[in-house]
C-alpha cells in the first residue's frame, strides 16, 4: 500500500476558465474504516463537464465543493480493508469517492462491480452515469419514433455517442455536431451515425450544414453544448419537437449569460424543453440495464475512452475537457487495472 492519500483539492474558485492555480496536490495519511466502513484504493477517475459548476459559488442543483476538499466525481476503487459487512478484501466497487487516490465509505451509495461482465471502467462511462444520462433524457424526454430525425450536439463524447446509438436502434435518423474532422469520422464510421457536422469546419455556415444533414428538420434535439450551436439547431426544430436539455458546456466557463437563440421560436413550434439531472432518475437504473449493458455486449452500442494516467494529471485534463479537447469518456487512471491486461 502507498504511503499516503493523494488528493485534488479545489484552492480556490475560478473566474472563467479554470487553470492550474485553482486546484492544489497535497498528500495525507491514507485513512482508517471505521466500524461499517471500507477503505478503497481508486484505480479509475471520471472527468465529467458537471465538475465546473461544483466549483462555483453561486448555489446549484447540488452542494458545491468547498475551499480545500476535494474535488467531487465518480470513481471505481478495489476493497483494501473492510469492517462492512457488505464489502470483503478484492471487491471492486463503483462510488463517488472524488479526486483522491483513497477512500473510506459507508457502502450505502457503493455498487459492486463484476469485471468478467464488462470492463471496470465503463462504470463510469456507457455503463454508468453517461449511459443512464443519454438513456433517459433520449427515452423519457425525447420520446424517439421511428422515421424521426434526432440530433445530438457533443456527439462524440461520453453521453452524445450514446444518445446517437440508441436513436439509430429505434428508428430515427441521428445526426451529430462535433468539433473536427476526426470526431465527425468517428461519429459516421465507428458509431454509426447518419450524418455529423463540424461545427469547427462550418464556422458561419452551420445552419446550412445542419439544415443538410437534417433535410426533413429536426424531432429531437439532445442539447449538451448551447451557444452557437444551439442558435443554429433551434430555428430548424419541427413543431411539437423535443429538446432534452441535458447541458451547456460552451457556457460553463462564461462570467454572465450572453444573448442566445430566440426563444420565442420555441413558443410557435410548440417545442418542449426540458432540463433534466440524471441523479433525480437514478430509481429507473433497473430499466436502462435491460436496454443498455445487452447493446453493450452485443456491440450494438461501441464506446470509446480517452485515458489520462496519474491523478496529478486530472486539473490539466479536466481543462482540456472544458474545451472539447478530449475525444470520448475521459478518465483518469489513478491506480494499475488488475483485471485489465
Amino acid at each position: 500500500m502507498a504511503a499516503t492519500n493523494r488528493r485534488v483539492l479545489l484552492k480556490s474558485r475560478p473566474q472563467g476558465e479554470p487553470t492550474r492555480d485553482n486546484f492544489e496536490i497535497v498528500e495525507h495519511p491514507i485513512p482508517e474504516p471505521k466500524d461499517g466502513e471500507y477503505l478503497s484504493r481508486t484505480i479509475w477517475m471520471s472527468l465529467d463537464p458537471y465538475m465546473r459548476g461544483r466549483m462555483a459559488e453561486a448555489k446549484g442543483y447540488a452542494a458545491n465543493v468547498n475551499l480545500g476538499d476535494a474535488m467531487v466525481g465518480g470513481t471505481v476503487g478495489q476493497v483494501v480493508k473492510s469492517n462492512n459487512a457488505r464489502f470483503k478484501e478484492g471487491d471492486f466497487v463503483a462510488e463517488y469517492s472524488g479526486w483522491q487516490s483513497y477512500a473510506v465509505s459507508d457502502g450505502a451509495m457503493s455498487m459492486k462491480l463484476d469485471p468478467t461482465t464488462a470492463p471496470l471502467s465503463l462504470a463510469l462511462s456507457v455503463l454508468g452515469m453517461p449511459g443512464m444520462t443519454a438513456w433517459w433524457g433520449l427515452m423519457q424526454i425525447g420520446k424517439p419514433k421511428p422515421g424521426e430525425t434526432v440530433v445530438v450536439s457533443a456527439a462524440s463524447g461520453a453521453v452524445g455517442s450514446v444518445v446517437g446509438q440508441l436513436a439509430r436502434l429505434h428508428g430515427c435518423r441521428a445526426v451529430g455536431i462535433a468539433g473536427g474532422k476526426d470526431k465527425c469520422d468517428y461519429v459516421v464510421k465507428e458509431l454509426g451515425f447518419d450524418a455529423c457536422v463540424d461545427y469547427r469546419a462550418a464556422g458561419t455556415g452551420l445552419f446550412k450544414e445542419i439544415r443538410t444533414a437534417a433535410p426533413k428538420g429536426i424531432d429531437v434535439y439532445f442539447e449538451n453544448v448551447g451557444g452557437a450551436v444551439q442558435a443554429a439547431v433551434v430555428p430548424q426544430l419541427n413543431d411539437f419537437a423535443r429538446v432534452p436539455l441535458c447541458g451547456l458546456i460552451s457556457q460553463y466557463n462564461e462570467m454572465k449569460m450572453g444573448s442566445g437563440p430566440d426563444w420565442r421560436l420555441l413558443l410557435v413550434k410548440r417545442a418542449t424543453v426540458t432540463g433534466f439531472i440524471v441523479s433525480d432518475h437514478f430509481g429507473q437504473m433497473a430499466d436502462f440495464w435491460k436496454e443498455v449493458p445487452p447493446a453493450v455486449k452485443a456491440g450494438k452500442i461501441k464506446y470509446r475512452e480517452d485515458i489520462v494516467k496519474g491523478i496529478e494529471r486530472a486539473p490539466e485534463a479536466f481543462m482540456g475537457l472544458l474545451k472539447g479537447r478530449n475525444f470520448g469518456k475521459l478518465l483518469v487512471q489513478v491506480a494499475e487495472d488488475p483485471t485489465r491486461r
